[in-house]
């Protein structure tokens, strides 16, 4: 039964100017931006979205060998569903507020940051067969930490998945996935509009605003 899925994920849904686009890159990118535009409005449901989209991806890459990716789609979940209690529990029983990150929160994501690029860089690079070892690790702990904000609502964790998205698109163009990193652009433009929106719901000034002044 798994094998006839994981089939029917890898097989074509689509051909256009001569690349063809899976199934399970359909699904990825449709339930992703959905997922997306929940966060933003802050919607629970981004979590139950998010992750049946980290369930199509573990049996992808467990089916390809890539146990690794396959882990860390783990941990994904995991996260979501904290991010799931947390924002259905909320605070003292009114719905969880967005707001900012404090300094000491800063220097702990800065350091876990740093820690973790450089153990995920030396893993990759040792492990597994990537090519670009330091800028996979890079995106992948700009990802678990805007994860984190995400859990928190922070809303600095839309400038993580800005950051992490700018790393995305060229990665995927050098690795030859123009499709992907076109994708990509359309999920930065949804970061920043959720960058907008949280940071309104914090009581925070517009970023225009701020700027003019």
């Amino acid at each position: 039964m798994i094998a006839l899925l994981v089939d029917w994920l890898n097989s074509a849904a689509v051909t256009s100017f001569g690349t063809t686009t899976s199934w399970a890159e359909v699904l990825g990118f449709t339930s992703g931006a959905v997922c997306v535009w929940l966060v933003a409005r802050q919607s629970t449901w981004n979590w139950p979205i998010g992750i049946a989209n980290n369930l199509v991806w573990i049996l992808l890459f467990y089916a390809a060998g890539l146990f690794a990716d396959s882990a860390l789609q783990l941990v994904y979940i995991a996260l979501a569903v904290a991010g799931w209690i947390r924002w259905i529990r909320g605070r003292a029983g009114n719905p969880l507020p967005v707001t900012g990150t404090s300094p000491e929160e800063w220097r702990w994501l800065a350091g876990t940051g740093i820690v973790g690029t450089a153990a995920l860089t030396v893993l990759l690079h040792t492990a597994t067969s990537s090519t670009v070892p330091f800028w996979d690790a890079v995106t992948t702990a700009l990802s678990l930490l805007a994860t984190w904000g995400q859990v928190n609502k922070r809303w600095e964790s839309w400038l993580l998945w800005i950051a992490a998205d700018l790393v995305y698109v060229p990665l995927y163009l050098h690795k030859g996935l123009t499709l992907t990193a076109l994708l990509y652009v359309g999920f930065l433009v949804l970061c920043v509009r959720g960058l907008l929106e949280w940071r309104r719901s914090s009581g925070l000034p517009a970023l225009a605003t701020t700027a003019s002044r």
